[in-house]
């Protein structure tokens, strides 16, 4: 840009010369002197060259060299400038600390005053904050394990966004293949109608596969649906989690964690539909016609049976067992404004109430410490960051690359000298001017 200004500058020169030699203007010789009326010239030197001439058209000629080179300084200094400087880099933010919850083993910071912790016989559990989604302890809290029928967690928030409650269905054959050998059932039958909601309350309350085909056929199929719920384990930061079946049965490969699970669980009671029927203890059945039966939720934390008491202050989630998961459970309770949710992966002491006993014992832990103890992980760690909107580009920025505007430029630059000396000419023909003879 600097190079294309001096050219345009020697080029106003350069014509300022040749009008001066069009005129009549003597050229004086390196050394000579002006006459008797050199006072009234003004001299100037161009590549050695000195030009002599009246000091109207000198004065008439440098005005109009001056409002030429302030004409285009300025186009010069935005050239110069092109485009605007593209803003600095965003710095990466520092790589957190590994979490304390991929560590093996308990994981738990108590201060001073907090209560002692419970023993518990499980491969993994977790307790968290619901509200603040801070894990106030854990052990192995991303091991792989077995889910059983807490996966279904998974499938409620899943599916229950897509399918309306109070849709009718007739149910067909085919829907009901492929529910696994000893699956819970909550007697769904083919050729009977159902609400939706029925149906739901045949997934949380008996944990019924049957209910959970029916709905998957309905939310395009039994493949798309356990895609669909890979996918919304990733939003959530689950990593943990391998989907095969999405009613939890039993299935090579398909695991989740303590982790995630309870991920799901705080996920769920987000959901008004999902906190209703993960409370709800009792509900009926449609069995044909007007009749229908009895159903009860079979999380015994929430209901209360074989021995084991309800806890003040639950919300339900879900529990789960098979042979190769052993009893699971993820459990929330509300206490005094505060919402626990605790997951509990096959406890190997106990039978089969110890799943239901651990959780409490950890529900009265972490109500009891509140906040003496220093949490040792997030539920929100892994959870995918928002991706900031794209900045919309100034609109004349976008319209002219910085290569196109210094063209532009450099043109503008050369057609101001070409004019400039256009002017000058015009002017020099129009003033009176005197001849070399009269010098």
């Amino acid at each position: 840009m600097t190079r294309t200004f001096i050219s345009a500058c020697a080029s106003v020169a350069i014509i300022a010369a040749s009008v001066g030699r069009a005129c009549g203007i003597r050229v004086l010789a390196r050394g000579e002197r002006p006459g008797r009326r050199g006072a009234e010239h003004i001299r100037f030197y161009v590549d050695r060259v000195i030009l002599g001439f009246s000091s109207r058209v000198a004065v008439s000629a440098c005005a109009l060299c001056a409002a030429g080179l302030l004409a285009v300084m300025p186009a010069a200094a935005a050239g110069s400038g092109g485009a605007e400087p593209s803003p600095p880099a965003v710095p990466r933010a520092a790589a957190p600390h590994p979490s304390l919850l991929y560590r093996p083993g308990t994981q738990v910071r108590p201060r001073a005053g907090a209560p002692r912790f419970p023993e518990t016989s499980a491969l993994s559990w977790l307790v968290a904050d619901a509200g603040t989604g801070e894990v106030l302890a854990a052990h192995n809290a991303h091991r792989r394990l077995p889910p059983a029928s807490t996966l279904k967690t998974l499938f409620a928030l899943t599916v229950l966004p897509t399918l309306p409650a109070g849709i009718r269905h007739t149910v067909r054959e085919e829907e009901l293949r492929g529910v696994g050998a000893g699956s819970s059932l909550v007697g769904v039958t083919e050729g009977r109608t159902y609400r939706v909601a029925d149906l739901w309350r045949g997934v949380f309350l008996n944990s019924g596969n049957d209910a959970v085909r029916v709905l998957a056929e309905l939310n395009g199929g039994w493949r798309a649906t356990a895609e669909r719920m890979q996918a919304k384990a990733r939003s959530l930061g689950a990593r943990d989690t391998r989907v095969v079946s999405p009613d939890g049965y039993d299935a090579p490969g398909q695991v989740s964690s303590a982790f995630d699970l309870a991920v799901f669980g705080r996920a769920g009671l987000r959901n008004p539909d999902f906190a209703r029927y993960c409370a709800t203890v009792e509900a009926r059945f449609p069995g044909g016609g007007r009749w229908s039966y009895p159903i009860r939720n079979t999380n015994r934390l929430l209901s209360g049976a074989r021995g084991v008491k309800p806890y003040r202050g639950l919300i339900g989630i879900k529990n789960g067992y098979t042979s190769k998961a052993g009893s699971t459970l993820v459990a929330a309770a509300r206490r005094d404004g505060r919402t626990l949710v605790v997951t509990v992966m096959n406890p190997q002491k106990g039978g089969a109430s110890a799943v239901y006993e651990e959780a409490r014992s950890l529900l009265d832990w972490g109500f009891g410490a509140g906040s003496r103890v220093a949490p040792v992980g997030s539920l929100d760690a892994s959870r995918p960051a928002a991706r900031p909107a794209a900045p919309t580009p100034p609109a004349v920025a976008a319209a002219v690359p910085e290569e196109a505007d210094s063209a532009w430029t450099n043109a503008g630059l050369i057609a101001g000298a070409a004019g400039l000396g256009a002017a000058v000419v015009v002017l020099a023909l129009r003033l009176p001017v005197r001849r070399s003879g009269d010098c």
